[in-house]
């Protein structure tokens, strides 16, 4: 115990405001929410893989199908902000479970509310929508919980890689539906993929109540002043200064730059498998699923590596952000072009895959952006942030599906997407910065 409280001390004399997570439960709350966050993304993308099958039994057109697929982003924008401030003001671990029940209850009854549906004929795709609507609201809360989470836990040279290395998980989550998902798809058709990554989900929300949260009874608090969730907060930690962050150009280009990248990583993530079903129709699906994921946690941990080594080399963290998120736009406008043009399907794979890669760019770059402008309010920052990044969720999916409908071009979908990312490269370069705001 001594020793314990020896190393609390020290914590103590390093942060003045904050209890401090130790090295064993860094390990535990990484491995815990990197899991999540897998669970979350896999929860998420069993939609994408399943809608060709789901589609040709339900009898859905391309515009139906785009539209279930966007109705998820509806809910997830309305959460976001909501998640993130009762994350900073009860805990981002509660929000996280109760959250996660939810989605994985959904994930798991979905076969079910798609055949009731089918009862109802006339009023089967807005049952389902909204049933999307509440799915995403659920998983909307993830990511500012989160990110609130681990800035009231880790020092302040520490929130940046960890996060970035906690979003390395989308892709291992889209890994498992591409990979598992695939395979029970052929061999057992479509409702067992939902019923079982449903039930995964549910098994994850144990390990976080009954490991993770267990360990909070006996957290080493930093004994040198009250911890952030206490109810000694200052003012200024309690109520966010919304109008004082509304009125800075860093703000806004911190948001609207990440709105861009995200209409083209949502439109992917929602389309991608459509793609190569209706373009290459005798590709393997594991194959299609699987491979362009594999390129995310590499490009994640290299990102966070060249974000470490410039900072250690004195780059300004402005300089660094704008730098990270330029390689990400680059490689991601480059792919796009080419894939806008070719009919071949390794070309195609390659694209795509380089495109997943340069997310792993902007989830070290833009996304933890929040917490260099806010550190007392990342988790609502962050949260509005995603709000208004979600919002090409649900239209820039939607206006795919729309376009497929009408004229069955993928090159105008990828040009579309290229567009937006181009405006908010400029916004970032012109206007980013890693200032603190408050």
């Amino acid at each position: 115990m001594d020793e314990k409280l020896k190393y609390s001390l020290l914590r103590g004399e390093l942060v003045d405001t904050q209890s401090i997570w130790t090295r064993h439960e860094k390990r535990v709350w990484f491995i815990t929410l990197i899991t999540g966050t897998c669970m979350l993304y896999s929860t998420r993308t069993t939609m994408p893989l399943l809608v060709p099958a789901v589609a040709a039994a339900q009898k859905w057109s391309k515009t139906d199908s785009g539209t279930v697929l966007s109705s998820f982003f509806w809910g997830y924008t309305l959460t976001q902000v909501v998640g993130g401030y009762f994350s900073d003001r009860f805990g981002g671990q509660r929000v996280i479970l109760i959250a996660a029940i939810g989605w994985s209850l959904i994930t798991f009854l979905m076969p079910t509310i798609i055949w009731s549906a089918g009862s109802i004929k006339s009023y089967a795709i807005p049952f389902i929508v909204a049933i999307r609507i509440l799915n995403g609201a659920f998983q909307g809360v993830h990511f500012p919980s989160m990110i609130s989470l681990t800035s009231q836990n880790l020092c302040p040279n520490e929130r940046s890689s960890f996060f970035g290395l906690l979003t390395a998980g989308s892709a291992l989550g889209t890994l498992l539906t591409g990979i598992m998902g695939s395979f029970l798809l052929d061999y057992f058709g479509w409702s067992y993929v939902f019923r079982v990554i449903g039930l995964m989900g549910f098994a994850w929300a144990l390990v976080l109540r009954y490991y993770a949260m267990a360990g909070e009874r006996n957290r080493i608090i930093n004994i040198a002043t009250p911890s952030r969730l206490s109810a000694n907060r200052t003012p200024a930690e309690t109520t966010v200064p919304w109008l004082r962050y509304f009125s800075r150009l860093s703000f806004w280009a911190c948001v609207l730059t990440h709105a861009c990248e995200m209409n083209c990583f949502f439109v992917l993530l929602s389309w991608l498998p459509t793609y190569f079903h209706d373009g290459f129709p005798h590709a393997k699906g594991w194959v299609v699923n699987m491979i362009p994921w594999l390129a995310l946690p590499p490009c994640t941990l290299f990102a966070k590596y060249l974000t470490t080594r410039l900072l250690a080399r004195d780059w300004h963290t402005t300089t660094v952000r704008k730098f990270i998120q330029s390689c990400c736009f680059a490689a991601q406008n480059l792919a796009l072009f080419v894939m806008s043009r070719t009919s071949d399907f390794h070309t195609a794979l390659i694209c795509m895959t380089i495109i997943i890669g340069g997310t792993g760019f902007h989830n070290n770059a833009v996304t933890v952006n929040p917490q260099d402008l806010a550190p007392l309010h990342s988790g609502s920052v962050f949260g509005l942030m995603n709000t208004v990044g979600a919002i090409p969720g649900f239209l820039g999916v939607y206006l795919a599906g729309h376009i497929l409908e009408l004229t069955q071009s993928w090159p105008m979908v990828f040009s579309a997407a290229a567009g937006i990312n181009l405006v908010g490269w400029i916004i970032f370069l012109v206007f980013g910065s890693a200032e603190a705001i408050v």
